[in-house]
């Protein structure tokens, strides 16, 4: 099977496959820190993409349910084990820890090979005018199944 550009689900893991360009690095040719996070982030959306879940639909579901609906990152604990350099081609691994009413947690690494150079656990909250509403369910229900 052919991986999209958005990736693969398989076993529940979702893999992207990202490659480090010069705009990743600083004067050293070593990916910037806060790049991991960008490519953390693009693993997370192309997960939920995966999943089967259109976006511009669940998009409007939720601004059905909740106008002004947001996901947005509540936590993360994350540690930078080993660099990523210029051309390295890395792959985010995003899998699903826990599904809760209004936020999931996930587990990503960031590898090169089988090197593994970042690890983060992210919780993400569902929120609407500024409070905690719970997720949709065809979004819960779909990570439950991946």
């Amino acid at each position: 099977m052919t991986a999209s550009l958005d990736g693969e689900i398989c076993d529940g893991r979702h893999h992207m496959r990202v490659r480090v360009y010069f705009e990743d690095t600083d004067a050293g040719q070593i990916v910037y820190h806060a790049n991991f996070l960008r490519f953390m982030e693009r693993g997370r959306t192309n997960y939920l993409r995966l999943l089967g879940t259109n976006q511009q639909a669940l998009l409007q579901e939720a601004n059905d349910d909740a106008p002004g609906f947001a996901f947005v990152v509540r936590s993360m604990t994350i540690d930078f084990l080993k660099p990523a350099s210029l051309d390295d081609v890395l792959d985010i691994i995003t899998v699903p820890q826990e599904v809760r009413g209004a936020s999931i947690v996930l587990l990503q690494e960031c590898r090169r090979g089988d090197d593994l150079l970042v690890t983060a656990r992210v919780r993400v909250a569902f929120v609407s005018g500024g409070k905690a509403q719970r997720i949709p369910k065809s979004l819960r229900l779909s990570m439950e199944r991946a």
